[in-house]
């Protein structure tokens, strides 16, 4: 199954919606590539929205996820997830990553927790 990540702006929060099956054989280095290529624009608030993804491996999904908040925490933004199904949602409950990033079922309600951290809208 192909992998995807699809890049959109909302605002100044950048949207990269994630498809597919997360695995070294399918996808190695789709997300963290993806999250620097946001990054390198300039984008300092990042969304990933694992509402298709089926599948995380511990390589091309865990490890991705992990490599991509480290990425992010260095230039000094902020990386969140939305809509990730109950099995995602426990892949990362026990790799403990949910206690690392802030998890919403609305992509509404997580990109207004950017404009929060900020204070002000549209300031970084």
């Amino acid at each position: 199954m192909n992998c995807m990540a699809t890049v959109r702006r909302v605002g100044d929060v950048t949207v990269v919606d994630l498809n597919g099956r997360f695995t070294i054989a399918n996808a190695p280095g789709l997300i963290r590539s993806t999250v620097v290529g946001a990054l390198e624009s300039g984008t300092r608030s990042i969304l990933l929205n694992l509402a298709q993804v089926t599948y995380l491996d511990s390589a091309a999904g865990i490890g991705e996820l992990v490599g991509s908040y480290t990425s992010a925490v260095r230039q000094g933004a902020c990386l969140k997830r939305v809509h990730a199904d109950k099995n995602i949602a426990h892949v990362l409950r026990l790799t403990r990553l949910d206690a690392v990033f802030e998890m919403f079922d609305d992509e509404e309600a997580a990109i207004n927790s950017f404009r929060d951290r900020r204070g002000v809208a549209g300031q970084e």
